[in-house]
């Protein structure tokens, strides 16, 4: 997937199905290895990555699905990590966005 940083970026997966603090929660999971150490791309970096692929990526998959959660998760991993374990060796970043008059608005996670 094309994101602003150039790095190469893949979906790992959406998991829709557990309530995150805000109610119903989505979470758009990717595979960013260029997030490991060395790898280039920095959190801030990053950070820009993750609004791009909620504005780019997850809104049009949102628009045309029903009900609309309360939140929007999207995370990166430098390599693939199963949903709620532990993995003291991957470097992960995630942002919680809201979606307001059709747009991803950044929240404090």
């Amino acid at each position: 997937m094309a994101v602003p940083s150039g790095q190469a970026v893949s979906l790992q997966d959406v998991i829709w199905n557990v309530p995150g603090p805000e109610g119903m929660t989505l979470r758009f999971r990717f595979l960013a290895p260029g997030i490991a150490p060395g790898g280039g791309v920095d959190f801030d970096t990053a950070s820009a990555d993750m609004q791009h692929l909620c504005d780019s990526f997850a809104l049009p998959r949102i628009a045309a699905q029903g009900p609309h959660p309360e939140q929007v998760i999207i995370s990166m991993s430098d390599v693939a990590v199963a949903f709620g374990e532990a993995a003291p060796e991957a470097t992960q970043y995630f942002e919680a966005f809201r979606i307001e008059d059709g747009a991803c608005i950044w929240e404090i996670y």
